[in-house]
């Protein structure tokens, strides 16, 4: 589901808590969801993309505000995005493709 717009292409940074490794500028932020305590990883995120949420999900509403590309309702994307995999995330239309693939 699309919930904040924008497209931004970047390595996927795969991650289950929120200390488990930094993010540096331009990765994709890939989490199962996200609360308050992950704000300062969209700093340097790309683009953000959620196992679950909706609209108004945490990860949603900071992606709006830090106007960066977000998508949410992606089933198993911990597992299916690996870190370093260079993926497009379009946030307009919902969206996440794998570059090469």
């Amino acid at each position: 589901m699309p919930v904040s717009p924008g497209v931004a292409t970047g390595p996927a940074k795969v991650l289950h808590a929120v200390d488990e490794k930094p993010i540096k500028t331009g990765d994709v932020l890939v989490a199962t969801t996200t609360d308050p305590g992950w704000t300062p990883l969209f700093v340097n995120a790309a683009a953000i993309v959620l196992e679950v949420g909706g609209a108004l999900q945490h990860g949603a509403v900071v992606a709006r505000e830090f106007g960066k590309p977000c998508v949410v309702g992606l089933d198993r994307a911990t597992t299916l995005l690996k870190d370093g995999q260079q993926a497009e995330v379009d946030g307009t239309k919902g969206t996440v493709r794998l570059e090469g693939g």
